[in-house]
């Protein structure tokens, strides 16, 4: 598949990474030498992207409704490594506008509807990041449940989630297969860099989570992880890459 434009956007401004302190804030020194605090919507690890040192892009986005004028959007990695996506409030945005333009209707079918954190699960406590119709002509008429995971470790041309343990995660497993037989649900690692070609779970982050990864599997859970690459001011889906269940293969 070709590499097709799903968001464009006014252009990021670079910098330098000084550094990240309490998990929300970063310090970056722009290219014109001014220092500013970007929000960091990534409260994780960020193993692999955190370079104290290293080349970044910030959005500066000014407005009274905001703390802070500007977002840490994306680093750049060592090499020939590009640029990684590190706003996790932007992937589901990424995937909805990939899924509107029919560029998943390969593995998900035609759709007709897409509707977004909608209440589920045992307890109706769990939120699923989007729900989709399918059309009236697709061979499956089940509703379709898909939730979206930011995905930036890589171990070589491995990307793997998650980067530490993920209880929250664990649950989101459990829940996508508690929704089978009557619904269809898919797992969308949203691979937010461009220079792996395989993804597995990041077991010796989280073995409870690569457990409950292949118990999905096996019971009927669908995996998509979708590759995008980011610019200066677009990002391009890639493709869905294969699966494999472990780490090591």
């Amino acid at each position: 598949m070709p590499s097709v434009e799903v968001l464009r956007f006014e252009p990021l401004l670079e910098g330098v990474l000084q550094r990240r302190w309490k998990r929300f804030l970063s310090e970056v020194e722009l290219a014109g030498g001014e220092l500013v605090t970007a929000h960091c919507a990534n409260t994780g690890p960020m193993t692999g992207v955190l370079h104290p040192g290293g080349r970044v892009r910030v959005r500066h986005d000014p407005s009274p409704k905001r703390k802070l004028a500007y977002t840490w959007e994306q680093a750049e990695m060592p090499g020939e490594g590009g640029w990684v996506g590190v706003n996790t409030a932007l992937p589901n945005r990424l995937l909805r506008a990939t899924i509107e333009a029919g560029l998943l209707e390969q593995w998900l079918g035609p759709i007709a509807g897409v509707r977004a954190e909608v209440t589920y699960g045992r307890e109706r406590r769990s939120r699923i990041d989007l729900l989709l119709q399918p059309a009236p002509e697709a061979d499956d008429q089940r509703p379709i449940y898909v939730e979206i995971k930011n995905t930036t470790w890589s171990a070589a041309d491995l990307a793997l989630f998650p980067d530490t343990v993920t209880e929250r995660g664990q649950k989101h497993l459990e829940e996508l297969m508690h929704v089978l037989p009557d619904a269809r649900a898919v797992l969308i690692p949203c691979v937010s860099r461009s220079d792996v070609k395989r993804f597995a779970p990041g077991d010796s982050a989280d073995p409870r989570y690569g457990e409950l990864f292949r118990q999905a599997i096996d019971a009927g859970v669908e995996v998509l992880p979708c590759q995008f690459s980011f610019a200066l001011d677009a990002v391009r889906f890639e493709g869905v890459l294969p699966v494999q269940r472990t780490e090591s293969g």
